[in-house]
C-alpha cells in the first residue's frame, strides 16, 4: 500500500500540525483538514480532543460522516463552552483561506473593497479570536497568486505583523502555525515571521510555486520533501476513516 494520491499526501500534512500539541481541543474546518485531525489523533497525537462538530467529544476513531452516538464518548462541549476553551488557548484550528499574505493575515470575508466587493465570502466569523487567543493553521486547496496575495482585502485573521502592532495583548497567545495548500507546506518560522517554504509535495517544482504566490517566499538552502503516508496512515484513511471517499474527492 504505498501508492497515494494528492488528497491523501495533503491529509497527512494537516495532520503533522497537530504533532506535538497534546490534550487540547482540534478543530478542523474542511474535509481534508477533519481527515487530517482524526487521523492525527489515530496515530501519534492520542491525547487530541476530537468532536463530531456538534458537541460529543469522542474518544475512538470517529469515521468521516459516522454517528458520534455509535463511538465512544468522552465528553461533552456545547457552544457556549468553546469560548472557555478558546480564550484559554487550549485549542487549534486549521480553517480555509480565500486569501492569505507573507505575515498569515487571512481574509474569508469577500473579495474587493469592503464598501462595494466584488464576491461575498462567509463573512469575518470567528477568525479574529482565533488568530489571537490560540494556535491556527490553514488549509488552502488551490495554491496561486490570487489565494496567496500581497496583501489582503479584508483582515480576518490577523497575522503576525498586526499581531505584534497591537501589542503584547494580542501577541501573547498569537501562533500561526502551517499552511497546507496542494503544493507544498509552509510555516512562519523566520526571524519577522515572514512565510517560509517548509516543504513542497512529490513532483512540485519551487519555481512553480514561486510563480503561483504573490508574493516572496522565504527560501531555505534546502527545500525538503513532503513526508510520504506511511502504510498504516493509508490503510486508516482508506479502510477506517474515510472509506467512502469523500474526503479525497476535494483534491484530484
Amino acid at each position: 500500500m504505498s501508492d497515494y494520491i494528492l488528497a491523501e499526501l495533503c491529509a497527512v500534512a494537516c495532520a503533522e500540525a497537530w504533532r506535538g500539541d497534546g490534550e487540547i481541543l482540534a478543530s478542523p474546518i474542511g474535509l481534508i483538514p477533519t481527515l487530517g485531525a482524526r487521523l492525527a489523533k489515530a496515530t501519534f497525537a492520542p491525547d487530541l480532543l476530537i468532536t463530531d462538530g456538534i458537541s460529543r467529544v469522542v474518544a475512538d476513531t470517529l469515521p468521516m460522516g459516522a454517528r458520534a452516538t455509535d463511538h465512544v464518548i468522552e465528553g461533552w462541549i456545547p457552544y457556549r463552552s468553546i469560548f472557555d476553551v478558546v480564550w484559554s488557548g487550549r485549542r487549534h484550528v486549521m480553517m480555509g483561506a480565500s486569501q492569505i499574505d507573507r505575515f498569515g493575515n487571512q481574509n474569508i470575508a469577500c473579495i474587493g473593497d469592503w464598501n462595494r466587493p466584488k464576491s461575498q465570502l462567509i463573512g469575518v466569523r470567528g477568525a479574529p479570536g482565533n488568530t489571537i487567543n490560540h494556535p491556527t493553521s490553514y488549509w488552502i486547496p488551490n495554491h496561486s497568486t490570487r489565494s496567496f496575495v500581497a496583501a489582503v482585502d479584508v483582515v480576518c485573521g490577523v497575522g503576525y505583523d498586526r499581531a505584534r502592532a497591537l501589542g503584547p495583548v494580542a501577541s501573547r497567545f498569537h501562533e500561526i502555525r502551517r499552511v497546507v495548500s496542494n503544493l507544498g507546506v509552509f510555516d512562519f518560522e523566520t526571524p519577522d515571521h515572514a512565510m517560509r517554504v517548509r516543504s513542497l509535495h512529490p513532483g512540485v517544482k519551487l519555481e512553480d510555486v514561486v510563480k503561483a504566490t504573490g508574493f516572496a517566499l522565504v527560501i531555505p538552502e534546502s527545500v525538503e520533501t513532503t513526508r510520504a503516508p506511511t502504510p498504516e496512515e493509508l490503510r486508516l484513511i482508506r479502510e477506517v476513516i474515510d472509506a467512502t471517499g469523500s474526503a479525497r474527492r476535494e483534491l484530484p
